[in-house]
């Protein structure tokens, strides 16, 4: 390959610069307008906007190990760009390109939090049910799960070599 970075990896890469982008400015935006307000509707009766923190991961699991989480975090970013960058030409679908963007712009978006604040900013409710407050990044991390799981339902490619 020469320089130019092939077009999966160009997507891969530029998909997970703008969650981080994303995730980081909301995250910012709701530090600054919605901590100690309550709760701000923002889609009525379905989304709400709650400022609140978590040292723990997702469904506040292993709270109070931010510093670990945040080793977690880097692990999976510096795994995701091996992977990335080892990918084969014909083995990185469309699907699985996605994937691997959003997967690594949430770990890195909830790393830098982990590092910088010992917490991850959280600020998304869902209103009809009770579940916990989410951000971007953890957004990001449940779409990477469905493109993953597309990739992998999805039937070969092209010429019949595998993805």
């Amino acid at each position: 390959m020469s320089g130019a970075l092939r077009p999966r990896r160009r997507l891969s890469l530029g998909l997970a610069t703008g969650v981080v982008l994303a995730d980081q400015l909301t995250k910012a935006w709701a530090s600054d307008h919605l901590a100690g307000t309550g709760g701000r509707p923002f889609i009525p009766g379905l989304l709400e906007l709650t400022y609140t923190t978590n040292t723990g991961a997702a469904f506040s699991l292993f709270s109070g190990s931010s510093r670990l989480l945040g080793l977690v975090s880097l692990a999976v970013a510096l795994g995701v760009v091996v992977w990335i960058w080892r990918q084969p030409r014909t083995a990185h679908s469309l699907a699985r390109g996605l994937a691997l963007g959003l997967l690594l712009g949430g770990a890195v978006g909830n790393g830098v939090d982990r590092w910088r604040l010992g917490a991850v900013v959280d600020f998304l409710a869902l209103v009809p049910v009770s579940f916990p407050v989410f951000n971007l990044a953890d957004v990001a991390i449940n779409l990477a799960v469905l493109c993953f799981l597309i990739d992998l339902f999805a039937p070969p490619q092209g010429d019949g070599a595998r993805r």
